[in-house]
């Protein structure tokens, strides 16, 4: 496989209408809901996508936030690890992944059920929005190939 050297076009600088509004969906994502836990949700979908910018940088955001490094660790494998988290994070975890990878199985009723029992109805439609927020933002940074080291909390 050859590595590229092509360059990326910068959609702050090219596309900034696009890319302040999604700065602005962005500051409503999440809002009400705990930042270390949003971090959380955050890093994890970053790390399903495989978005090395975005779980670099919501990694430091939640260790800046001091969330326990054992849970950051262990968080691609949370449900052989389940102890470490919440009910309420595991629920999470589970919408996380279901909205992530929508289109294996779409999002079962049962994994929404489960999240529904452990936030209320505003909670949920801000984890639902923030889940897909970060889903966006991935796709910006693995397009551009953003590369992790360059952010400081």
């Amino acid at each position: 496989m050859s590595t590229s050297t092509t360059r990326r076009v910068k959609l702050a600088n090219l596309a900034p209408e696009f890319y302040q509004a999604l700065n602005a969906l962005d500051a409503t994502a999440g809002a009400g809901l705990d930042a270390n836990f949003a971090h959380l949700i955050r890093t994890h979908a970053s790390q399903i996508n495989g978005c090395a910018y975005c779980a670099d940088m919501h990694s430091l955001d939640y260790l800046h936030g001091e969330g326990p490094q054992q849970k950051l660790n262990l968080l691609p494998v949370w449900r052989e690890s389940r102890n470490l988290f919440t009910e309420q994070e595991q629920a999470a975890l589970e919408l996380t992944e279901a909205i992530t990878l929508v289109s294996d199985g779409h999002v079962p009723d049962s994994v929404y059920n489960l999240a529904a029992e452990h936030f209320d109805e505003k909670e949920l439609a801000q984890l639902i929005a923030l889940i897909i927020m970060i889903n966006a933002w991935n796709r910006v940074g693995i397009t551009g190939k953003m590369a992790p080291g360059h952010y400081k909390p």
